[in-house]
């Protein structure tokens, strides 16, 4: 099968997206707003969804947008909703959200009207969360839109704020031996952007968990 990808944006629309997500990140909140988020063990939380928009090889069109709710800490599945979705948006980097988020939004939606009792406490986001070129990545975007918490995790770390892929931070991925190990992502500003936490065996290597954590949702 040939490759299908979308045609790359004008200069006009990056303009505007840049504008959208400014206007969208004075909505973002940091800080913990949830009960359970001030526990150190979670207790309070219940419900836990995960969102990921997958491709079929060679098609940069044609994507499954998946939303899976668990129960914690059991891990059960308590909802799914996957949808063959028609991408029109192209990859841009650091303009993720405007070819995957529409989608996310309508499966939770589609979630809130079936079975509002499975509503997620925190949604963890298949991209970056404040750890982006306007801090105002994929996760934060969601986040907003949907007035949920939402924790950016990716496998590669963005280069943003001063922070690299160098030799120390190697060493940092190098120490996540066991569960419960972690490493802040700490850039030049001295704010914390994420964390650094052992993979599975589909990320062995490294998982960044991005703030906004407790979420990105709008405080009113």
């Amino acid at each position: 099968m040939s490759g299908r990808a979308a045609e790359p944006p004008p200069d006009a629309t990056l303009r505007r997206w840049e504008r959208e997500q400014a206007q969208l990140k004075a909505s973002v909140v940091e800080e913990d707003t949830e009960e359970w988020q001030k526990d150190s063990s979670f207790a309070g939380l219940e419900r836990v969804g995960g969102v990921d928009l997958s491709y079929i090889k060679g098609d940069d069109i044609s994507a499954c947008a998946s939303l899976v709710v668990l129960s914690y800490p059991a891990l059960e599945v308590l909802y799914e909703d996957c949808r063959m979705v028609a991408v029109s948006a192209p990859y841009v980097a650091g303009f993720l959200a405007f070819r995957e988020v529409p989608f996310l939004v309508e499966a939770v939606q589609r979630l809130q009207q079936e079975e509002p009792k499975l509503k997620p406490q925190v949604l963890l986001v298949d991209g970056n969360g404040l750890l982006h070129p306007r801090g105002f990545g994929v996760a934060c975007h969601l986040g907003v839109l949907t007035d949920l918490p939402c924790i950016g995790v990716a496998k590669n770390l963005l280069q943003v704020d001063g922070l690299v892929r160098n030799e120390l931070h190697r060493e940092q991925i190098r120490s996540l031996q066991r569960e419960g190990d972690t490493f802040p992502l700490t850039g030049t500003s001295g704010r914390v952007l994420g964390m650094g936490v052992p993979g599975d065996s589909c990320a062995p290597s490294q998982v960044l968990l991005q703030v906004p954590d407790p979420g990105a949702h709008p405080s009113g």
